[in-house]
């Protein structure tokens, strides 16, 4: 199958840190039967195995070496999402530090040049639904579907120190994860790589005042008219 064509069949999912979209994404993927790829992951496990190397987040020699040494096994079960060197990295990933390492190592060229290039080598002979910041715009421009997830600063904060908790982590306080994420999005929206925006072409989907069920329900019809408009078979 050709890039071209195998770009029509994925359902892009792209909003900023906490918006859910990530959930939106896994529910929706199991709805429609289709492969589900967590981009935000990526990132995420990237960033946190340079960091065990002790590898600076800028641009060089050290980080092409690194790079050109990386090895992500992706998808293997919902429970071993991400896998590096043998070892399950799907839970670690989650912890609240190295969403702040992600942010700062996504901004490199290089480093998203090597995740575009593995992300789109999943999505071949799939129809595959992916979510990120930049999936509609960068990665796959000519997605058959596009959606931008989002919610108010204040609900995706409470939304993620949630999260942390049900965790067991109950360091941080709320103020605290507002800062971080008001950090994060301005970090992701002003990066001069691939910044977080909305594709001029996702429909807008606020999470604020609606249930998951409702959201994923609205989505799931949706790419379901967008399919058959397409000739795409879900």
């Amino acid at each position: 199958m050709s890039g071209e064509n195998n770009m029509q069949r994925v359902i892009a999912i792209d909003g900023p840190s906490g918006s859910g979209k990530s959930t939106v994404a896994k529910e929706l993927a199991r709805r429609l039967s289709v492969l589900f790829i967590d981009t935000g992951a990526m990132f995420r496990a990237l960033a946190f195995e340079a960091d065990r190397r002790l590898i600076d987040p800028e641009e060089g020699q050290v980080l092409n070496a690194f790079l050109s040494d990386f090895k992500m096994d992706y998808g293997k079960s919902e429970s071993e999402l991400i896998v590096i060197d043998g070892v399950n990295l799907t839970e670690k990933i989650r912890e609240h530090h190295i969403s702040t390492l992600a942010s700062v190592f996504s901004q490199l060229p290089s480093v998203r040049k090597y995740l575009l290039d593995f992300q789109r080598s999943l999505a071949l002979d799939h129809v595959c639904v992916m979510e990120g910041r930049d999936i509609g715009t960068v990665v796959f421009p000519k997605a058959f579907a596009k959606f931008f997830v989002t919610a108010s600063l204040e609900v995706r904060a409470t939304r993620r120190l949630s999260q942390l908790q049900e965790k067991g982590d109950t360091r941080l306080s709320l103020d605290q994860v507002i800062a971080d994420q008001q950090k994060r999005d301005e970090s992701d929206m002003n990066r001069a790589v691939a910044p977080l925006k909305q594709a001029d072409d996702a429909e807008l989907i606020d999470t604020s005042g609606i249930t998951l069920d409702e959201v994923i329900a609205k989505l799931e019809l949706k790419c379901k008219e967008l399919a058959s408009t397409n000739g795409i078979k879900l």
